[in-house]
């Protein structure tokens, strides 16, 4: 080979190593991708980073409607709960309904020997007897006066004695019906009963008991109440008890009932504030047809009212950090700001944000930890 070829070759040689070496260093530049920066509280991403498709972001809501929560108990509906009493003094014969029992209208709780119940029978029978013996007296004289024998003064007094003794008798038999009983044999058993149909919830009376009408206790000697319907108290505080009206629903949740609720309406705010608790007193009523919740249970209450102040997000937007919560918002141009905020409430997946959003805002929602992340690494 002469001193020309030579130098050709190497030539050629170097050509080809050079186009090696930059065929080589193009999939590393290739490779590099543009880094975001930090800004104090803000995250920077160049344009056309790929990290920004990780980051998914929804805008803010301004909160409608806010939702109170309270606590309180069930209680027995007074409008269907009848405290019963003997209108009769006397002996305890027999209780024919136990604690709990289901009882119809009408039906015997109790049987009381009265002796004022046998007068009472007493004289209802004298008095039909009178009615029957002055109507046959009355039948004679009309004939005797039509007959010409007896004066008009006599038919006169039959007929004042017949009206005295149809009164007489319409007046035992009314006192009769007021106890419950009709005119028949005089036995003195008064029975005691239901005035509707529910469950006896209370019974304070024993057999044997002497009962006496002027004696006994406020409760009477039973408590019949229907189960299918009870009243709810709440304890509202002063700060909220502006909102809550009569007529608003209530949705009442309680540990039995799980996930479920019962829906019920306000019947009645208190017009003071309990001093112990500092609460206000609020009832309302529920209807109950499976006897799913019971008399004396604690529950929980739900009411909905408007409200304008605050932003709903949802709660994958918010994040804990130390003591303080964040979100970050997406301001534009790649840039993504971390805020502080104060929250509110929390329902159905959403947050409820009362400080540190602003209206038309974006939050991110996935990809807050990549932006905390770069945040951190700055520190």
């Amino acid at each position: 080979m002469n001193r020309f070829s030579k130098l050709s070759f190497i030539v050629l040689l170097a050509v080809v190593l050079a186009t090696g070496l930059v065929a080589c260093n193009e999939p590393a530049q290739k490779s590099v991708v543009p880094q975001p920066r930090v800004e104090g509280q803000t995250v920077i991403f160049p344009a056309g980073s790929p990290q920004t498709a990780a980051l998914l972001t929804e805008k803010v809501e301004p909160r409608r409607e806010a939702l109170l929560r309270f606590n309180g108990r069930l209680v027995w509906d007074e409008d269907r709960t009848v405290r019963v009493f003997s209108p009769l003094g006397g002996r305890v014969r027999s209780i024919s309904a136990g604690l709990g029992q289901t009882v119809r209208a009408g039906q015997t709780l109790a049987v009381i020997e009265a002796p004022d119940l046998g007068t009472a029978q007493s004289e209802a029978r004298k008095a039909e007897q009178d009615d029957a013996l002055a109507q046959k007296n009355l039948a004679r004289v009309t004939e005797l006066l039509e007959a010409g024998v007896a004066p008009a003064k006599d038919l006169q007094a039959a007929q004042a004695e017949a009206g005295r003794a149809a009164g007489e008798r319409a007046r035992t038999v009314a006192r009769l019906k007021l106890y419950g009983n009709v005119a028949g044999a005089v036995d003195q058993r008064f029975a005691l009963a239901a005035p509707i149909a529910g469950v006896v919830v209370e019974r304070n009376v024993n057999p044997g008991q002497e009962v006496r009408p002027d004696s006994q206790s406020d409760k009477g000697l039973f408590v019949v109440s229907d189960p299918t319907r009870l009243w709810f108290v709440l304890d509202v505080a002063e700060a909220d008890i502006g909102w809550v009206k009569v007529g608003a629903e209530v949705r009442i949740g309680a540990t039995m009932l799980g996930e479920d609720t019962l829906t019920g309406k306000v019947a009645n705010v208190a017009d003071f504030v309990d001093p112990q608790s500092r609460t206000v007193k609020v009832r309302g009523s529920i209807d109950n047809p499976g006897r799913r919740v019971k008399a004396e249970m604690f529950v929980t209450a739900e009411m909905k009212v408007p409200s304008s102040r605050g932003f709903v997000v949802p709660t994958k937007a918010v994040y804990l950090r130390g003591e303080q919560t964040y979100v970050f918002v997406d301001a534009g141009d790649g840039r993504y700001v971390r805020k502080p905020v104060k929250l509110g409430p929390t329902t159905n997946g959403h947050q409820v944000v009362m400080e540190g959003l602003a209206a038309d805002e974006k939050v991110v929602v996935d990809g807050s930890l990549l932006l905390e992340r770069l945040l951190a690494s700055k520190d």
